[in-house]
């Protein structure tokens, strides 16, 4: 029986873990493509989910596993890819910013999809939460004319699957133990995944003669292995020790990190997106108070 504190500890820990990860994908990138990273990063957890896990999956019920792949391709196959093209184009500490849109999109498709009743409160944070987000789009496209910010709907699109993802497991697989979850996943994801690497160029002769290739195989490794694969465990044990709206909302602090080492990265980042990431942060707050 866990601690009804303990539902915070995993929300820091997550915080710090998935924080990190936008500078490991970004560094990643210094020496595979978005689609290597992708299938790579799916790859790598996948084998250690299956190792650790894959006991647990005798235990699930043959009615839940459509949801499962449902849950995999959402929460973990898409996203890996998405987040990958995106930084390629936008610094990793924006691509945080927009993440912390998860929550928002928690409740919209709460309220959309699952007829969940709202408020007024929640209605004004949604609208906040969108001003915030075309306001650090628009001053970022100004302050970095090199980067193309039209892939903050890269971004955006992976804050929607997360967002199902979330209200899936809270509704569907609330009883089915959170590392078979994780395990489960990656049983639907880790073919297509090894498809995509197969026709991404990886094994070409060119691939092997970038000198920045090793050094971004361990980071894709540390972020498969810590960044996805535990993150997962912990994410999917959150989101049944508390609510929907509680759990994505480790993207209001994830910012925080992703923005301590895109500074130490040397990334830019102006007053105003610092205020167009609190007016963010801050309708995000206001849609979930009421369930959080």
């Amino acid at each position: 029986m866990k601690s009804p504190n303990s539902k915070w500890i995993y929300l820091f820990l997550l915080a710090l873990i998935w924080g990190s990860s936008f500078i490991l994908i970004k560094k990643s990138l210094l020496g595979l493509t978005a689609f290597q990273l992708g299938s790579l990063r799916n790859i790598i957890t996948g084998i250690v989910l299956l190792i650790v896990g894959y006991k647990g999956l005798k235990q699930i019920d043959r009615s839940k596993w459509k949801w499962i792949a449902l849950s995999g391709f959402l929460g973990s196959f898409f996203p890996a890819f998405l987040f990958a093209i995106a930084e390629t184009e936008i610094d990793s500490a924006i691509t945080s910013i927009l993440n912390s849109l998860t929550p928002l999109n928690t409740v919209l498709m709460g309220i959309a999809i699952f007829k969940i009743a709202t408020t007024r409160r929640q209605i004004t944070g949604v609208i906040i939460g969108f001003i915030g987000t075309t306001l650090l789009i628009l001053e970022g496209a100004e302050l970095n004319p090199n980067q193309n910010y039209l892939y903050a709907g890269f971004i955006i699109t992976s804050t929607l699957m997360y967002a199902a993802n979330v209200n899936i497991i809270k509704r569907h697989l609330q009883d089915v133990k959170p590392l078979s979850i994780a395990a489960g996943n990656y049983v639907f994801i880790l073919i297509p995944a090894i498809v995509v690497l197969y026709f991404s160029g990886f094994f070409k002769a060119s691939t092997f003669e970038n000198p920045e290739l090793g050094n971004a195989l361990i980071y894709v490794s540390i972020l498969s292995i810590f960044g996805t694969a535990l993150a997962k465990f912990l994410f999917n044990t959150l989101i049944q020790l508390s609510t929907p709206a509680f759990a994505s909302s480790v993207a209001y602090l994830m910012p925080i990190i992703a923005l301590m080492w895109g500074v130490i990265d040397g990334e830019d980042f102006s007053w105003l997106q610092g205020l167009a990431s609190f007016i963010i942060l801050f309708g995000v707050y206001l849609a979930n108070k009421k369930n959080a």
